[in-house]
């Protein structure tokens, strides 16, 4: 089965840990080629067009014979009181049919105890300093929380490649992070942003948004835009250039906005010069939603929305 031709068949669909293993074995027992992987894409269902960029990318990864596992799992550690949790959209039926065109070979769709089968965990992963600000600061807890369940499914899994969204860049960098400084033997792939054709980057949580709510969320893609336009006047600019967009538009009540170093999220300063990464987050109605834009500080608009990996790596 290969990249190109990807199975048209439902992925097998596993609930529990000894299915899971022995999924997961009877793969290993098949003889996959020296050349093949396990691949991992980790979600939380209502799967759109971005996730399924995700296992399309994990195919490919993953080679002609490798595995590409799917995990749905809405993970309440990284919910925070008077979040989404119980309202986040849930279709598993939905989400493998979708499946069933990319490529996926298992789904691993666990309830909480499964994944948590002594309550909240006592041990979790500290996000440290990129769990603190930004996303950390307006969700205190929630990148631990990822973290946490990341690696846990990544134990389960065994995966040699995880495949995550850029979308969620500080997330991304956090996983990064993770892997690195805990040797955790796994490559971490980063995916582009997709968006919609009118700009919005796609997310479960856009199908909570009304008409009029969605019309005004276009308004964080075009501060995005109008800062990387401003690239070459400097960091300043670029902050100005983006807040303008956003201040104007109805209907945003921003979180933040944010000019940072992408291996670090620390704000960049006045001469920096080089890759930065522009990270909005707002709500519109009830509904919160983040974007970001790569940024090119040399001299222009940059061409890729992704988080670099730590030149050291």
């Amino acid at each position: 089965m290969s990249a190109e031709t990807p199975t048209t068949a439902a992925p097998a669909v596993v609930r529990t840990r000894p299915e899971l293993h022995d999924a997961l074995t009877a793969w290993t027992l098949s003889g996959p080629e020296p050349t093949d992987r396990r691949a991992v894409v980790m979600t939380m269902g209502a799967l759109h067009d971005g996730h399924l960029q995700l296992v399309r990318q994990a195919r490919e990864a993953a080679g002609p014979t490798g595995q590409v596992v799917v995990t749905i799992f809405v993970n309440p550690l990284q919910f925070g009181a008077g979040e989404d949790l119980d309202r986040y959209p849930r279709d598993l039926d939905g989400d493998l049919a979708k499946l069933a065109s990319v490529g996926a070979d298992l789904v691993f769709a666990p309830t909480p105890d499964v994944v948590y089968p002594d309550g909240d965990p006592i041990v979790r992963v500290a996000a440290g300093h990129v769990g603190e600000v930004l996303e950390g600061e307006s969700r205190p807890g929630h990148l631990d929380g990822v973290l946490t369940v990341v690696l846990k499914l990544m134990h389960l899994v065994r995966p040699d490649v995880a495949v995550f969204g850029e979308k969620d860049a500080q997330q991304l960098l956090a996983v990064r992070r993770m892997v690195r400084d805990l040797d955790v033997d796994v490559e971490v792939l980063g995916v582009p942003i997709v968006r919609d054709p009118d700009g919005l980057a796609m997310s479960s949580r856009n199908a909570y948004l009304s008409d009029d709510e969605r019309a005004a969320a276009l308004t964080l893609s075009r501060a995005l835009r109008a800062g990387a336009d401003a690239a070459g006047e400097g960091p300043e600019a670029v902050r100005a250039a983006a807040s303008g967009i956003l201040e104007a538009g109805a209907g945003v009540e921003v979180d933040y906005l944010a000019l940072v170093d992408p291996t670090t999220v620390d704000p960049v300063l006045a001469d920096f010069r080089g890759s930065a990464l522009l990270l909005v987050a707002a709500r519109v109605g009830a509904t919160r939603l983040i974007d970001n834009q790569a940024v090119d500080l040399a001299g222009g608009p940059a061409t890729s929305a992704s988080p670099q990996e730590n030149p050291s790596d």
